[in-house]
């Protein structure tokens, strides 16, 4: 009867936590700019709900900068809001790239969009 051994070797463990610890400096390095777009959208969608986009330009931008004392977000500012009218209604969008050093000379470029447009 034969037995074959079973099981992962040491070389293969060490190459799949090698694998893991790439994909896990990878997250954590573009995790900042992810909860950034999130709490974009996150600004967007609670200035639709009360109705500050029923605003004008200026009131939009102003009611913009006050959400983001709270929140930091420092990849868009108020002057980055596109506003435009849309059947009558206001759509607020903030469109931005952001480059996250990796390791070395490797680096990720991100875009981001975000809109109050349905």
């Amino acid at each position: 009867m034969d037995r074959s051994q079973r099981g992962i070797s040491l070389t293969g463990a060490l190459g799949g936590m090698i694998v893991l610890a790439g994909v896990a400096l990878f997250g954590a390095k573009l995790l900042p700019a992810y909860l950034d777009y999130f709490a974009v959208k996150k600004m967007l969608a609670a200035m639709e709900s009360s109705g500050e986009t029923k605003s004008s330009v200026k009131e939009i931008r102003n009611a913009w900068a006050r959400r983001n004392s709270i929140e930091g977000v420092a990849a868009v500012n108020p002057d980055d809001l596109e506003i435009t009218k849309e059947g009558g209604e206001a759509v607020v969008s903030a469109n931005w790239s952001t480059k996250v050093h990796i390791i070395g000379n490797f680096s990720a470029c991100l875009d981001f969009s975000a809109t109050t447009a349905k």
